[in-house]
């Protein structure tokens, strides 16, 4: 073994306590001496076992309603003496230090009493201090001491004594420090953005303690992993682990329904919504967004706000898909979907979402608020001598919801509560319009008397045109151009309505 160190004292002070009493047990049976604080000193005289206090190694009672209770060099000097120097030696038998071999030691719960909404007393008072430094020293100082700052390593370190006589190796020792230097870098990641909520300084920090390595990422030859929670934002109830690129759908997926309180469905491909419905009823919901276009949909992914009935899953069971969400199911669903093995089925729970995103840019991060403004219609200004209608300003409404989810440059035709097609990602937004009037054409969708969303204004009049020539009769649009009034004067030319919002939605 690579440098082995014999467990002899151990210092042990833990908020959670769980599966934490074999390992004492194992510890005694090797003959370590504990020295330890409050709850956890009772914890282990409870087993039976004899317990140093950290009071009487100090020589200091706990003071300030116990904010001050490792923070004493008789502490700090045997956890962070070198054992090759004499000059270290020396002094720990000068000041009657016992070398400290093993710090047991977890922090206060500063997130879940953040997450609880308790005052900001109560959350100053669970910012660790005598923990994050035992780690921190304990960590340091692996070439010689064993740190374990989670409940989650107790039977890792069980096992290990268990097989090593007692004894820890460097390799195990680092391995050790590198998990207690993530959980103290987290710990204060969470205190600084608690702090730095209000008139932040500008710097970008986040941390995620839970990790999911994926098949690959966009492609087999890139590695990827997820970091987050998923079981905290869904529960699998069948099918094979999600992708890198499910995921991304997914998150889509998940932005584009919450604009929608009616019963609605939505497909997604790569991102994009390729069929969206609402309606009074989920079933003909599906039904009508699968109408907008049956073949995009093959392999997409489908979400849903509502209960999947079992009339509903049979309808849904003649398509391929790869992933469906819904908040919930009926017995008789569930029979139904999970026939296939592979396809995933994920119920959604409830669970705040991030305000904010980013992602890696160049040599950097780029970091900015999520998009969460839509304008319905008391938003919509009129700028043309024909009005909307009431039904015309709904499909405005619905289709602006869309147009804010689908790639730049991008053009969204609706009609009715339902999406027509989509131009999605041009480079220009006559090309947008163009192919989203091929496409609802080829599904044989009648354009007269339907809606355009644009998630820009229109720097010309030509998509006005077309779309006037087309049958298109009111359009959505954020204006801005210098050249407004000619868009506005074409659409009166063709006898259209037109809205501004003053609101972009691009997305790249």
């Amino acid at each position: 073994m690579n440098h082995p160190v014999k467990i002899k004292n151990a210092l042990i002070s833990v908020y959670y306590k769980d599966n934490l009493a074999p390992l004492i047990q194992l510890l005694n049976k090797f003959g370590v001496t504990f020295y330890s604080t409050g709850g956890t000193e009772a914890f282990i005289r409870d087993l039976g076992f004899d317990v140093q206090r950290v009071e009487d190694l100090t020589g200091y009672p706990s003071i300030l309603g116990g904010r001050v209770k490792t923070l004493h060099p008789n502490v700090f000097g045997g956890i962070l003496s070198r054992r090759p120097l004499e000059d270290d030696k020396k002094q720990l038998e000068k000041y009657n230090i016992p070398e400290i071999d093993l710090v047991i030691v977890d922090l206060y719960p500063f997130e879940e009493t953040v997450a609880s909404g308790a005052s900001e007393q109560d959350i100053i008072e669970k910012i660790d201090i005598g923990g994050i430094s035992l780690i921190r020293a304990a960590a340091k100082n692996f070439n010689d001491v064993v740190i374990i700052a989670s409940k989650n390593d107790y039977t890792e370190l069980e096992q290990i004594l268990a097989a090593q006589d007692g004894m820890t190796t460097l390799e195990q020792r680092r391995a050790f420090a590198k998990r207690a230097f993530n959980i103290s870098s987290h710990y204060d990641t969470a205190i600084f953005n608690y702090f730095n909520q209000e008139d932040p300084i500008q710097v970008f920090k986040q941390s995620e303690q839970k990790a999911q390595v994926l098949r690959y990422g966009e492609n087999p030859h890139q590695k990827g992993v997820f970091f987050g929670d998923l079981d905290a934002m869904f529960d699998k109830l069948n099918g094979k682990e999600l992708s890198y690129n499910n995921l991304v759908d997914v998150d889509a997926a998940v932005a584009i329904i919450d604009e929608f309180e009616e019963p609605t469905f939505a497909i997604l491909k790569h991102t994009n919504a390729c069929g969206v419905a609402s309606r009074s009823t989920i079933k003909q919901a599906w039904i009508d967004a699968l109408a907008c276009d049956p073949v995009s949909a093959f392999g997409g992914v489908l979400i849903t706000n509502g209960e999947v009935d079992g009339e509903t899953a049979a309808e849904i069971n003649k398509l391929f898909f790869e992933v469906l969400i819904a908040p919930s199911y009926s017995e008789e669903a569930l029979t139904i979907l999970t026939e296939k093995k592979n396809r995933i089925i994920l119920r959604r729970k409830e669970v705040k979402l991030p305000t904010q995103q980013f992602k890696t840019l160049l040599n950097g991060v780029i970091l900015q608020d999520k998009d969460n403004t839509i304008e319905g219609p008391e938003q919509m200004k009129a700028v043309t001598k024909v009005e909307p209608t009431a039904t015309q300003l709904q499909d405005l409404f619905f289709a602006n919801k869309i147009v804010k989810h689908t790639k730049s440059n991008t053009i969204v035709l609706a009609k009715d509560g339902t999406l027509l097609a989509s131009g999605v990602g041009q480079t220009s937004r006559v090309d947008a319009l163009k192919q989203a009037i091929e496409k609802a054409k080829s599904f044989g969708f009648d354009l007269n008397g339907a809606v355009m969303a644009s998630d820009a204004f229109f720097p010309f009049p030509d998509c006005v045109e077309i779309a006037g020539d087309n049958g298109i009769a009111a359009v959505l649009q954020p204006g801005g151009s210098i050249k407004d009034q000619l868009s506005i004067d074409m659409a009166n030319e063709k006898g259209m309505a037109m809205v501004m919002t003053g609101v972009r939605h691009f997305k790249h």
